[in-house]
């Protein structure tokens, strides 16, 4: 069972952005005066009471025109149904109930999904009046919230924990590896998944978007089961272009939530573009390993050094993910996809590494004692005294020091580029922390 996801609706300037950040202790998304400030959507983690759940902003969409935006907020509505576990459906309670909160309601009511109304902006318990008129809404679950100051977010966060399904934490971890395949529309990730299993296990065309469900499959790779993700596109056509990149994205996203090894694949003709950027981003940020595919690979007029050339070009765009094995091949004609598997396994085997702590010591000190982390602002020097490997399902590197707090960034990747000269961990982010002595 994957961990939840909830959903934040609402026309734009009612509060969505501002209850995002106060679910997820964060200023990610941007919060102003001004309706629909919010342009990109923003994915975070929220604790409560020992459980852990995803929260999504959808920000504000404003259109040229009143009724697209009508059109873009019931899509959102009924595309977000089928992808989420539960709703928030924020309205503004001083404005007061609008004609497409009556329609937004509609659609929630006949959801078989767990939805809340929030009645934002009721700031102290005299304007729990405010609710009044959204009983007529017809929804059993109404809360008075003030996004701005937290006021009885605790009470609705409690019924929500009672509305959601969790991960056993004592169920045994499925110990398959789970392979997700990601990347922009169109660049062969349903061709590539058809080109594993060997039967056409999703609809291809040329058209953007043409997968309308996210299937799991798993692949029988020499009497190992390996399960496949791909993920792409909507259930339905849209007619708002934002909306299908935005629940392209949602896909994207839960399947590097619930995946060990993410292969961001490419359009050799296209290369690295800032959506791909992103994707990088989030799964160096939940620590699951990466390969950059690159697909297509059979259209590229290529000579003996057009490979290198073009890795070179990658890495130097995905700085940050530079431990990332970049791979060439063609769905199409099947080049390289099995190396792919190898290499995902190679990877899911790295994740789960130990190094002993003896010799972590006896192999990095002295490389430190020879590169020592800069002095302090005083002139006192900084000591590494002792390095330990910590984490059960990926490596942190536990370093512990005098004065650690004036350990700088590039000093840490030093060190990260030292573990994996020295060890390898190749195509697995790494998290270095500084400790005490």
């Amino acid at each position: 069972m994957s961990t939840p996801l909830v959903l934040i609706v609402g026309r734009p300037n009612v509060g969505k952005s501002t209850l995002f950040n106060r679910l997820t202790q964060s200023e990610v998304a941007i919060v102003d005066d001004v309706s629909g400030v919010t342009r990109d959507r923003n994915y975070g983690d929220v604790e409560w009471n020992g459980k852990i759940f995803r929260v999504i902003d959808t920000g504000g969409y404003v259109p040229n025109t009143e009724d697209l935006f009508e059109v873009a907020i019931r899509e959102q509505i009924e595309i977000g149904l089928h992808e989420c576990d539960l709703i928030l459906f924020m309205v503004d309670g001083r404005t007061g109930l609008t004609p497409i909160d009556i329609e937004v309601a509609s659609i929630l009511r006949k959801a078989s999904k767990p939805s809340y109304l929030l009645v934002n902006k009721s700031d102290t318990p005299s304007y729990e009046m405010y609710k009044g008129e959204f009983y007529s809404l017809g929804f059993k679950n109404i809360f008075d919230v003030s996004a701005l100051n937290g006021r009885n977010l605790g009470n609705l966060l409690d019924d929500m924990l009672s509305k959601m399904k969790f991960p056993d934490e004592n169920e045994e971890r499925d110990k398959r590896l789970h392979l997700s395949i990601v990347g922009k529309p169109n660049v062969g990730k349903s061709s590539l998944v058809n080109a594993l299993l060997g039967y056409d296990r999703s609809i291809v065309t040329n058209i953007p978007g043409t997968t309308r469900d996210s299937i799991d499959s798993v692949l029988k790779y020499y009497g190992e089961e390996i399960v496949l993700v791909d993920t792409a596109g909507l259930r339905k056509k849209t007619k708002v272009k934002e909306n299908i990149e935005f629940f392209s994205n949602v896909r994207t996203y839960r399947a590097i939530w619930n995946c060990d090894v993410a292969i961001l694949l490419l359009d050799a003709e296209l290369g690295v573009n800032n959506q791909d950027q992103k994707v990088i981003q989030e799964v160096i940020r939940r620590r699951k390993g990466l390969i950059i595919g690159v697909n297509k690979w059979d259209l590229i007029e290529k000579d003996t050094n057009t490979a290198k050339k073009y890795e070179d070009a990658i890495k130097a765009e995905i700085a940050t993910a530079d431990f990332a094995p970049v791979i060439f091949i063609s769905a199409l004609t099947k080049q390289r996809i099995y190396k792919l598997i190898d290499l995902a396994k190679k990877i899911y085997e790295e994740r789960a590494k130990k190094i002993t702590t003896s010799e972590l010591n006896d192999v990095l000190l002295p490389i430190i004692q020879e590169t020592p982390p800069p002095a302090t602002p005083t002139g006192k020097e900084v000591k590494i005294k002792y390095i330990t490997q910590v984490g059960d399902h990926y490596p942190i590197f536990l370093f512990f020091a005098n004065e650690h707090k004036y350990i700088p960034e590039s000093y840490k990747r030093f060190l990260e580029r030292q573990i994996r000269k020295c060890f390898g961990f190749e195509g697995v982010p790494i998290t270095i922390g500084l400790r005490d002595k």
